[in-house]
């Protein structure tokens, strides 16, 4: 004979309703349902919890057992892996950080890459150099607008004049 199905859900069902709705990801959602559905007494049964949620006895079992112990804020809450620590932070960051506010700047990514390795050590790849200043720094490159080899100064300034 398994043991009886017991749980004590101390927020009130009109809580639990209204974090149900502003829960953002499924696997709070899901959680959030199932407190609710045995507050309001709709569920009584570990089984009828499983068939209703799509889920195993098992996880649900797991689920009210990190509820007892942690409470809602446990059984909500999801690990994330740490990642990978970048290469570049910290004070070589905000050197490049620096270098890229200088009027001069870069004119390439291929040139960042190689003062990367020329003054902090470090081989990044091209990709990467990319991600870190375009996405992260948000920097643009020092490179001016093209301009055509045929283009002529007295043509240039004559539409200056005339048409701004």
């Amino acid at each position: 004979m398994s043991r009886p199905f017991r749980i004590e859900i101390s927020e009130s069902q009109e809580e639990l309703e209204t974090d149900l709705k502003h829960a953002t990801t499924a696997s709070s959602k899901e959680r959030l349902q199932m407190l609710y559905w045995l507050k309001s007494g709709q569920v009584s049964s570990r089984r009828s919890l499983a068939e209703r949620l799509g889920r195993d006895e098992g996880t649900i079992t797991r689920w009210v057992r990190k509820y007892k112990d942690e409470g809602k804020k446990g059984l909500l809450f999801v690990k994330h892996a740490p990642g990978k620590v970048p290469l570049l932070r910290g004070s070589d960051l905000e050197r490049l950080k620096q270098r890229l506010q200088e009027p001069s700047g870069f004119t390439s990514y291929g040139q960042i890459q190689q003062w990367i390795h020329n003054e902090l050590g470090l081989s990044l790849a091209y990709k990467t150099v990319y991600e870190i200043v375009h996405q992260r720094l948000g920097a643009k490159l020092k490179v001016p607008r093209p301009q055509s080899t045929k283009q002529q100064p007295e043509n240039l300034s004559h539409f200056k004049k005339n048409c701004l």
